[in-house]
Formats: C-alpha cells, structure tokens, sequence
C-alpha cells in the first residue's frame, strides 16, 4: 500500500509561456497529486506568470513566486537562487521535495511512482526518472548522462537526505555534486528508466562557451583533479557531440585552477567522490 506522501515542488521559471502550462498540466493530472507547486517566475519578460496565476486560480496547491534577479547568463547559479526563493516559501511539513524545470511534460504515474521508490527503500535519498526527445513522431531518451544519473530538471530528495547533503550548489555542477554528497551520506540514488518525461526544450539545442568553461571549472570545484576531469570532459563532449566542448571543459578547469577558485566539497568529501569516480570507471572495464 502506497502511503500518501507528501511532495512539495519548486519550479524556476524564465520566460517559460511556451511551455509551463504544459508542465503544470501535467502535474494536476498526477495519480499522487502534489503537496504543493511553487512556481518561481524569475525575471520573466514573457506572460510566464499570466499562465500560472491561471493555474494557481484553479489549483489551490499550486502558487506563483516572482523573483527579481540578474539578466546575466549564469549558469547553475541563476536556477538555484530561484529554487531557494521558492523553497522558502513552503512550510516544513513534506517527505519529498522536488525541484523541475518548467519545460516538461511528466506521465501521469511519475510522482506515484517515484513515492514507491522512496517508500520501499528507505535507504533511498534521491529518485528520478529520465527526459525523452521528440525526433519525428517518436519520443526517445535524452542521452545525455549516464543511466545512474538524474538529471538536474528532475529532482527529487527524501526530506532526512535533502538536509543533510546541505543546500543545493549555486553553481555549475550543482546536480552533479548533490548526489555524490548523498553517496557521501550513504544514501542511494535511484533512476527509473521506464519514466520518461517529455522534454520540451532539449538541452543542447544550443551550446555556450560560456557554459562549458563553467562546467570546466566545476570539475575542479568536485575536487575530481586532473586526470579525472579530462576523462569527464571527454566524456561529456562525446555526449554532446561537439569537439570543441572538450577544449572549454578543459579551459575551464585550469582557469579555476590557475585562480583557485573556492571548492564546493570539503576535503574529506573530495576524497570520497575521487575514490567514487575511479571505482566506476573501472568497474565499467571490468
């Protein structure tokens, strides 16, 4: 028997009219119906609150946050500070807390489904599906990440892991590091193939040099070191298709090196997600 869980969700929102109402849709439609949806709507110049005030007239669950923030590209940072603008607005009174982007389309089995991952492990602190691409007629995985990875526009944390990773990097790799932290805590991290959700602005449409020298420099504030980060590096540029992403990632990473920019992870966690890291790769040579 499924347990009526209580899921709050916080969505940041930046000129997202195309697609929020789609997404909030989605999520009135739910098997397991939400807590609570916090709609952050960051410094939209669209009708982007227009269509969630719509909503939030209908839904007495669903609320409309503004957020007043930088027109700056920032990435990692931006969608975080937004986040925590909507977080903290919810009471404490939840077993789940999720933060989605506002561009997706979930089935309507997705929070019912990702409740039972939580409810049947209890050693589970972080569980998501997988975003899918339309190519022609046909909706596929986004292949982006590997299969033990969820996706930053997807998450979901059991409250007891949620605080004890602590709060959410407002940085580049912000998604990378908050489950190495919950490995770090002993938690697990589930990935459910068969939910997938529909993604309707793919990642990668559009690619920054910008970007890819932040995630450089986020290698280096995981503390993965060099050898680790030129692996991960190619890695993600094979991923993405584009040779030249290896030449940012790396750029970006010695940058942050050169300036010593500031960790995200402390020394004994550094440790930990090296020793993680290694023991994956070697695992898939085995």
């Amino acid at each position: 028997m499924l347990l009526l869980l209580k899921i709050n969700i916080v969505i940041p929102a930046h000129n997202e009219a195309n697609f929020i109402g789609a997404t909030l849709q989605s999520l009135a439609e739910q098997t397991l119906r939400p807590n609570k949806v916090v709609v952050v709507d960051d410094s939209s110049t669209d009708n982007t609150s227009e269509i969630v005030e719509s909503f939030a007239a209908k839904y007495s669950w669903i609320e409309l946050v503004k957020n007043d923030s930088s027109t700056e590209h920032a990435p990692g940072s931006k969608v975080i500070n937004a986040f925590y603008k909507g977080f903290y607005k919810l009471d404490d009174d939840y077993d789940i807390i999720c933060k989605f982007d506002a561009d997706l389309i979930f089935p309507e089995n997705y929070l019912e489904s990702i409740a039972q991952h939580f409810q049947e492990d209890p050693t589970a602190g972080m569980a998501g599906g997988f975003c899918s691409v339309q190519r022609k007629d046909k909706w596929i995985p986004e292949n982006l990440t590997g299969k033990d990875h969820i996706r930053g526009a997807l998450k979901a944390y059991r409250k007891h892991c949620f605080i004890q990773i602590g709060e959410l990097k407002p940085a580049m790799g912000w998604d990378t590091a908050d489950e190495l932290l919950a490995r770090f805590h002993g938690w697990k991290v589930i990935t459910d193939e068969s939910l997938l959700v529909k993604h309707l602005r793919p990642t990668g449409m559009n690619y920054f040099e910008h970007s890819g020298r932040k995630q450089g420099e986020a290698f280096y504030r995981l503390r993965y070191g060099t050898l680790l980060s030129l692996i991960a590096s190619a890695k993600l540029a094979a991923l993405k298709m584009n040779p030249f992403a290896f030449i940012h990632y790396i750029s970006g990473y010695f940058q942050a090196k050169k300036k010593k920019r500031p960790f995200l992870v402390s020394e004994e966690e550094g440790r930990f997600i090296r020793k993680l890291r290694w023991a994956n790769i070697r695992k898939k040579f085995a």
